[in-house]
């Protein structure tokens, strides 16, 4: 009978050992496909970073029919990476998403433009057809053209605005003067379609001062509330952070990893190793906390969007520096 007691004793102690132990699930939504632009993630999660946070976390890939807002808002997922655009967008409309966490420092999103098509400079845009990305990825080009004094219905003297794809044939095909790119995708898609950068001038967003910021971390504000929550957050951020700072070192290390992770097969090592080299940069100055005068700047622009911007007023209460100050100190 003692041994029976003992048994059960040294059983429950094991179980509540192993229960103990048990890592704390994360769900990461995407904004696109698996690629170097999430190179940190992935980084994290090869490297054990996650596992020693006490977190077992999914990453799921996103693409062309999935809107990380609305997987967060329907519970499948815990964090998700948005543009701030378009976060403050959905913000907006209702759904409380709070930025948590900011890696990327800059902007990577540029209007590519043939030179054959009578560009060199953004004065000669009037009366072009340029492509522009949607779903939520207009807003800085609305803004930027607002800035210039170029309306975007078509008129005389405006810009006609192309709905673009995520591809760049409407340069290819020279159905649009530009397109929308970014510095680590689809500029290099057009250089490897057989365009050379002597026949192209590029015009980054951050260079004409209406940059946005890209690829935040993103959770509902409701959750925040949960102290449980919060402990799961400060510990996916710090292993994240670390992840991107070690892809920002070891380049090409990350790269391969993300290939690794590429269940669809549809990624190079070319264009990869590429695109995390170009996406350090981005990263590069950031500890993962949010820049204030980054925010202030991005709400000014949205606000300023034309004669329909994406957000009618400040917002408030849309990022709170409450997790990397625990994260990062």
């Amino acid at each position: 009978m003692k041994n029976m007691i003992k048994g059960a004793i040294a059983g429950a102690a094991m179980l509540a050992a192993s229960m103990a132990q048990a890592d704390d699930d994360v769900t990461l939504q995407l904004k696109w496909v698996t690629q170097a632009q999430f190179a940190g993630y992935y980084v994290a999660l090869d490297k054990g970073f996650y596992k020693e946070e006490g977190l077992n976390v999914t990453i799921k890939p996103g693409g062309p029919d999935i809107a990380p807002a609305q997987v967060i808002a329907g519970g499948g997922a815990d964090v998700v990476l948005d543009w701030m655009p378009s976060a403050l967008a959905s913000r907006e409309k209702g759904l409380d998403l709070v930025n948590i966490a900011q890696p990327f420092k800059s902007s990577g999103m540029m209007l590519t433009c043939r030179k054959d098509a009578g560009i060199t400079t953004s004065a000669d845009f009037a009366d072009k057809t340029l492509g522009v990305w949607f779903f939520g990825n207009e807003y800085p080009f609305l803004s930027w053209m607002s800035k210039l004094g170029l309306k975007t219905d078509g008129s005389a003297g405006g810009v006609t605005v192309l709905k673009q794809g995520f591809n760049v044939d409407p340069i290819l095909q020279k159905q649009a003067a530009c397109v929308s790119t970014m510095t680590y995708n689809e500029y290099w898609q057009i250089i490897d379609a057989g365009l050379t950068p002597e026949e192209l001038v590029v015009f980054k967003y951050e260079d004409e001062g209406v940059s946005t910021l890209e690829d935040g971390m993103y959770v509902l504000g409701d959750n925040l509330k949960d102290a449980a929550f919060k402990d799961k957050m400060v510990r996916f951020v710090r292993a994240s952070m670390k992840g991107w700072k070690y892809a920002e070192m070891h380049t090409d290390e990350a790269a391969d990893i993300v290939l690794e992770n590429d269940a669809s097969g549809a990624q190079t090592e070319k264009h990869q190793r590429r695109m995390m080299s170009e996406v350090a940069k981005l990263t590069s100055g950031s500890n993962g906390a949010l820049d204030v005068a980054d925010y202030e700047r991005t709400v000014q622009s949205l606000l300023q969007a034309g004669s329909d911007p994406v957000i009618t007023k400040a917002p408030e209460g849309a990022w709170t520096s409450e997790i990397t100050d625990a994260a990062l100190n």
